[in-house]
């Protein structure tokens, strides 16, 4: 059975940083591109970054210097490191595997993170 459980999430000051993974299991993650999303409070989810299985990044110019996403193939596990957080990062965060930019799984649980000013 496929899952993806996302953690790392909590409660941080503005400039802050905090590191989220996502661990794979049921399937191979170096097989597949990554992507990190996250849904604010009363927004639909957006894409934030993905890890392309060939080893490229892409990040949404809103975080771009300030999160990065890289992968583990190893382990299993994708993760996103957040610096310089704002109160505009707050959300739940979720990870999904994609294919031609759609996600391929159920989504899971999510991470909360919240930002305070």
């Amino acid at each position: 059975q496929v899952q993806l459980v996302e953690s790392g999430g909590g409660l941080v000051q503005a400039g802050g940083s905090l590191r989220l993974s996502c661990a794979a299991s049921g399937w191979i993650l170096s097989f597949a591109d990554m992507g990190w999303y996250r849904q604010a409070p009363g927004k639909q989810r957006e894409w934030i970054a993905t890890s392309g299985r060939t080893g490229s990044t892409t990040h949404i110019d809103s975080v771009k210097g300030r999160f990065t996403i890289s992968r583990d193939n190893a382990k299993n596990t994708v993760y996103l490191q957040m610096n310089s957080l704002i109160p505009e990062d707050t959300g739940i965060y979720y990870c999904n595997a994609l294919v031609g930019g759609n996600v391929l799984y159920p989504w899971g649980q999510g991470t909360q993170v919240t930002v305070s000013s």
